[in-house]
Order: structure tokens, then sequence, then C-alpha cells
């Protein structure tokens, strides 16, 4: 019993610190943040909202019905409403059903119907264009993450030659081949890679925790992500012009969806104002009764039963009613012409939310061949630095170049190997965030 209760014990320590250990994807980051996200719950509660007003301007358009019954107690002089006979106290019960019913106001409530359809669609434009954003920042930080990881895998190996150079250099000091400046030089470049690794350390923990907060963890000492190398993904994007790019996207992207339906909501705005301009017609319905405690007759000591005088007393009234705007204190007028001010704003705003995503796009086209040349120029460097180095060992191995130089030679390609880190990982954002663009979902593999 004892053993199976230890097996049982390790077996949960060992599910426990997988579920800690857990490493997340892009994939998994992206899910988790569009879920998780507080500002997307918020715009997720607003579209109930909005979807409530909808309901509410359906009901606009339908009769209502409303019941009153009154029960009251007269003491004093007053008059019996079913005899109209004077008497000191009575006990009175009258009730009224009535439903009324809006037949013309301007095609007021009708527009309204259709602008609260159009507010619960930019309302979902506007929760979508958020959960775009949330993905693109998420790429981007997981990105920084990868990058960091890079680049102090780099240094990491770099120190590792350098600790190998450094006790080779000191056999070679010991038996008088090189002078003892060359080990002070290369324990200055090991303590100089060293630092490096502390940095990259703090770099990667810092966009670690970056990472966590875009997701709303707070575990960041358990927080990390995949261990997983990328290299330069293949993409026919540049094919396309940025004029091309441009027209796609304004077909399916949300900020410019969202931008429409509130120019479309502006219009539907002008058409309720205008609605105040129009005479009113409803119709209504009303069914009431009573019922008293005196007699209809004094001189009869009976009292007709409570159900027998709703019958009796009970009434129908029906008619219309118009209401015809002559003068409002150019109210009317006045909230049309503002509602017209709206609407070529919201013109206006779409137009420089257009122009805003046609300049985007062009900067984001610049940014993937910029970056790319950025990058091939990068390796390049690298090559050639890593021909130099190798070089200069040689000559340093048989004592023609001194610490020093050979030092500045390592740290050219520690400068170069990281160049090459950044500039790609910068190209590959680049280039996700123009396909992006065109509608190609963020993945790296």
């Amino acid at each position: 019993m004892k053993s199976k209760l230890i097996i049982i014990i390790a077996l949960f320590t060992i599910s426990l610190s997988q579920a800690q250990l857990r490493k997340w994807t892009l994939q998994e980051c992206v899910e988790y943040a569009v879920e998780n996200n507080l500002t997307v719950e918020q715009f997720e509660l607003d579209l109930e909202n909005a979807k409530i007003d909808k309901s509410d301007a359906i009901g606009a358009l339908l009769p209502d019905l409303n019941g009153t019954p009154r029960l009251t107690e007269n003491i004093g002089l007053s008059f019996n409403p079913t005899s109209q006979e004077p008497v000191n106290t009575q006990l009175n019960y009258t009730g009224d059903l009535t439903s009324t019913v809006t037949i013309f106001d301007g095609l007021r409530n009708y527009n309204r119907l259709n602008r609260a359809k159009l507010n619960a669609i930019a309302n979902q434009y506007r929760l979508d264009d958020l959960k775009d954003d949330i993905r693109l920042n998420v790429a981007n930080a997981y990105l920084q993450v990868l990058s960091n990881k890079e680049q102090l895998k780099t240094f990491e190996a770099q120190y590792a030659v350098t600790e190998q150079d450094l006790n080779r250099t000191k056999e070679l000091v010991a038996s008088g081949v090189v002078p003892r400046g060359d080990l002070l030089e290369i324990e200055a470049t090991a303590a100089n890679q060293e630092q490096q690794i502390v940095n990259g350390e703090g770099l990667v923990l810092i966009s670690r925790v970056s990472l966590a907060q875009l997701l709303q963890i707070t575990d960041y000492e358990n927080f990390d992500i995949a261990d997983e190398s990328f290299e330069i993904p293949p993409s026919d994007i540049l094919k396309n012009s940025p004029k091309v790019i441009f027209d796609k996207a304004l077909s399916f992207r949300n900020d410019i969806k969202l931008s429409q339906a509130n120019v479309e909501l502006a219009e539907k705005d002008v058409d309720i104002a205008k609605g105040a301009y129009y005479p009113t017609l409803s119709a209504f319905i009303n069914y009431n009764t009573r019922y008293s405690d005196q007699n209809l007759d004094p001189t009869d000591l009976s009292i007709i039963p409570f159900t027998d005088q709703l019958w009796i007393f009970d009434g129908l009234a029906y008619g219309l009613q118009m209401n015809i705007p002559f003068f409002n204190g150019w109210s009317a007028r006045n909230g049309v012409k503002r509602s017209k001010i709206t609407l070529e704003r919201a013109k206006l705003q779409f137009e420089l939310d257009k122009l805003d995503l046609e300049t985007t796009i062009q900067q984001a086209y610049v940014d993937v061949t910029t970056f790319r040349k950025a990058y091939d120029a990068a390796e390049k460097t690298l090559e050639a630095r890593r021909l130099a180095y190798d070089y200069a060992k040689e000559r340093y191995d048989v004592g023609l170049m001194n610490a020093f130089d050979f030092g500045q030679a390592q740290a050219r390609v520690d400068n170069a190997e990281a160049d090459v880190i950044r500039t790609k990982y910068d190209y590959i954002f680049r280039l996700k965030i123009l396909e992006f663009y065109y509608g190609i979902p963020i993945k790296l593999n």
C-alpha cells in the first residue's frame, strides 16, 4: 500500500511538473490571447448590448398593452361613480386595459430598427478588428522571444569557443610560447562574452514577460515558448504590387468595414432626424370597468355583486390621434443639420482610414524589401567575417597575430551573427504583416 502511494505521488509530481513546463506555440499563444483578452470581453459585451438595441427597435414597431387596476376608498362627501348619487363613504374599484400602436412617425421607428441592425454589424467589425490587432501584437512579441533566444544561443556558443582558446592560451603562456598579455586579452574577451550572455538572458526574460502580459498570464516563471527555430519562409507576396494588396485589403479588413458601417449609421441618423418633420399618427383602444360598494338604489339594501358590476359598468373606447409638428423651436431642423454634419465627419473619417491603410501597406511593402536586403547583406557580412576570423586564427595559432587583433576579429564575427539573427526576425515579421494585409493568416511554418 505504501509503495502504491509513493508511485501515485511520483506520477502526480511528474504530471504537475510537465504542466508547469508547458511551452507554447505561436498558434496557441494567438488563440489564447484572443479568447482571454479582457478588452475582447468588453467588446463582446458591447456587441450583446447592440443586439439588445435591435430587439428594442423591433419592440417599438409592435402595439403595447398596459393594464391599470385602481382601488380607492373615499371618506366624506363624494359621488358614487356608478349612480352619481352623493355618499359619505364608499369603496371603488376601477380598471382598464389600453393598447396603442404607432401607425406612422416619419419612419423613425423603421429607421431605428435598420440602425440597430447596422450597429450590431459595426460592433462585430470592431470586435474582429481588435482580434486582428491582438494577433499581430502576439506574433511580434513571440518572434521577439525567438530572436532573443537565438541570440543567447549564439552568445553561449561563442563563449564556449573562447573558453577553448582561453585554456589553450594558458598552456602557451605557461610554456613561454606567447606573452601573458595575450592571455589577458582573451580573458577580457571571455568576460565581455559572459556579460553578453547575462544581457541576453535578461532580454529573453523581458520578452517572455511581455508576451505573457499580452496573454494576461501572470505565472511568468513557468511560461515559455516552444524551442523551435524558424527559417525564412517562402512567400510570393512580393509578386503583388502594393495597389493589388491594398485593393484586396479594402474588401476584407475589419477596420475598413467598421469605418464604412459608421458612415451607414450616420446616414440612418439623418433619416431618423428627418422623421421629426412629419406628423405622427397613432391608434389606441381602451377597455375599462368599475365597481362600487354603494347601492344603485338607496331603497334597495342589496349590493350588486363584484363580477356583475364589472360587466354592467364596462366600456370600450378607441380612436386615432395625430400630432402635427407646426413649430418646435427649430429643434427638428437643427437635429437634421447636426446629423448631416456627423455624416460628413464619418465620410471624411472613412476616407482617412482608407488613406491610412494604403500608407501602412506601402510602408509594409517597403519594409519587406528593405529588411530582406538587410538580411541578405548581414549574411554576406557574416560569411566574410567568418573567413576573416579563420584567417586570423591561423595567424594567431602560429604567432603572427597578437591576441588583441585576434579578439577584434572574433568580436566582428559575434556582431555579424547577432545582426543576422536580428534582421532575419525583423524580415519575417514584416513579411507576415504584409501577408496579413493580403488575407493570409499568421503562421510561421
